[in-house]
């Protein structure tokens, strides 16, 4: 689970991966007979049986630097991802984080650019809403008008999505499984961990080589196999 990659010193959130350190972790990647792909690609291969090799790239918030630092670098390293952008905030800014630098957001052209070069875009809501504090109407425009509008932005199916700060409850992983979607990102969702609310890793500035392999260790030790939980929660 990335968010932006760029240069910054101002991260108090620590979403930020610096261009140089990202390109060292996919080297890492590559070097452990590792590819970088889309949730919706690697969710199809573990149903296939032939995801031995994969690992899941997915990047929240839509940032703009998806384009500018991300989509090289995925493309000389022979890797693919899932990018969750924002349709309602199209070319605007993260105004949802009190601190830090304000950070520009994927416009439609640089949405399309990422479908162009081979990327999933997926959903991340409307306006990056607290799904399980919202009310029923938002909880429903967020999830259902998001995946619509991107359809018309994209030209294709939108399977995917993101529960905005990975808050997810029951209602809000029945809103998303009666949008349509195939599945669902959370971050760690306990008991609820399935398709629709799979757990994700963290990865951020400081992760190394050593701590990489210690993360993804503790990932699947910790877990049970989404695959299994295809009906989940």
């Amino acid at each position: 689970m990335y968010h932006s990659v760029s240069h910054t010193t101002d991260d108090p959130y620590r979403i930020t991966v610096s261009p140089p350190r990202f390109e060292r972790q996919l080297r890492w990647l590559r070097r452990h007979g590792l590819t970088g792909v889309g949730m919706a690609e690697l969710l199809r291969a573990r149903a296939a049986g032939t995801a031995r090799g994969l690992v899941g790239l997915t990047f929240d918030d839509g940032y703009a630097d998806f384009t500018s630092e991300v989509l090289p670098l995925l493309r000389r390293y022979e890797c693919t991802a899932t990018v969750f952008v924002l349709p309602g905030l199209l070319g605007a800014t993260n105004e949802w984080d009190p601190l830090g630098p304000r950070r520009p957001l994927l416009d439609e052209r640089g949405i399309q650019q990422a479908v162009t070069w081979g990327m999933e875009v997926a959903s991340h809501g409307l306006r990056h809403v607290d799904l399980v504090d919202a009310d029923e109407d938002t909880l429903r425009r967020e999830v259902r008008d998001s995946r619509q509008l991107l359809k018309e932005l994209t030209g294709h199916d939108v399977t995917g999505f993101c529960y905005p700060y990975g808050a997810v409850d029951v209602r809000a992983a029945d809103a998303v499984r009666a949008a349509g979607y195939q599945y669902a990102c959370a971050i760690d969702p306990g008991p609820l961990t399935g398709r629709f609310a799979l757990p994700r890793v963290h990865v951020g500035e400081r992760d190394t080589a050593w701590r990489l392999q210690l993360k993804r260790s503790l990932h699947r030790w910790r877990r049970d196999d989404p695959a299994d939980l295809a009906e989940g929660p």
